[in-house]
């Protein structure tokens, strides 16, 4: 099993050119979305939200504002992985409230959590709570690509790209959302010049130190 996994990490890269004929089933769609929800997030407040873009129209709307990249046109779906625009006291109750559904937990154990919880972000400034939010994102990135690696689903993680104008277009300030990456998936086109490409990194022995 170790080695399989290897192996997928190994087949996996930032697909380039998407074949426009392959298109995602809705059971791949949903385990994406399965591991959205799942990923960890810190305290487990999930800051976070998912939209899915499947209409060709859009797709083509979205391209200029990604710098005219083929990807966000070819891809079966475009993930935009968005981010909340704040976190207030209600949303944290909230997520204290379904704690206490779903696992049956006495509020006498939760409260003293919750109340910890809002008030350390009391004392955060806007910049600070929006990087960890950006921090939890990134988490919830690295476990989609590996998901996808593992499902031979093929990805393209991208941060170049016009926020504000994606955001305008896909309504995401009604919403009280930013995007941050947008992540095209789908399967490879054989044409893409980087499908056979060895991968570069920098190694085992310089990356990884032992303490014993």
């Amino acid at each position: 099993m170790a080695s399989n996994t290897i192996e997928k990490l190994q087949w996996r890269y930032a697909t380039k050119r998407f074949d426009v004929t392959k298109i995602l089933s809705e059971e791949k769609l949903n385990i994406l979305k399965e591991t959205f929800n799942l990923t960890a997030t810190s305290f487990g407040l999930q800051p976070l939200k998912l939209v899915v873009v499947t209409n060709a129209e859009l797709k083509t709307k979205l391209m200029p504002f990604t710098y005219n990249q083929p990807q966000i046109h070819d891809a079966s779906h475009i993930l935009v992985l968005c981010i909340e625009k704040k976190i207030n006291e209600n949303f944290i109750v909230d997520h204290f409230k379904r704690v206490e559904d779903t696992r049956n937990t006495p509020r006498k154990i939760l409260e003293p959590f919750e109340k910890n919880l809002i008030a350390s972000f009391t004392e955060k400034n806007t910049t600070e709570i929006r990087d960890w939010m950006i921090n939890q994102l990134y988490l919830t990135l690295g476990a989609l690509l590996t998901v996808c690696a593992v499902e031979n689903i093929d990805a393209c993680p991208m941060e170049g790209f016009e926020s504000e104008k994606y955001d305008q277009l896909l309504g995401l300030h009604k919403k009280g959302l930013e995007s941050v990456i947008v992540l095209p998936v789908g399967y490879r086109d054989e044409s893409d010049f980087f499908i056979n490409l060895k991968k570069v990194r920098r190694g085992i022995d310089e990356l990884i130190i032992e303490v014993n």
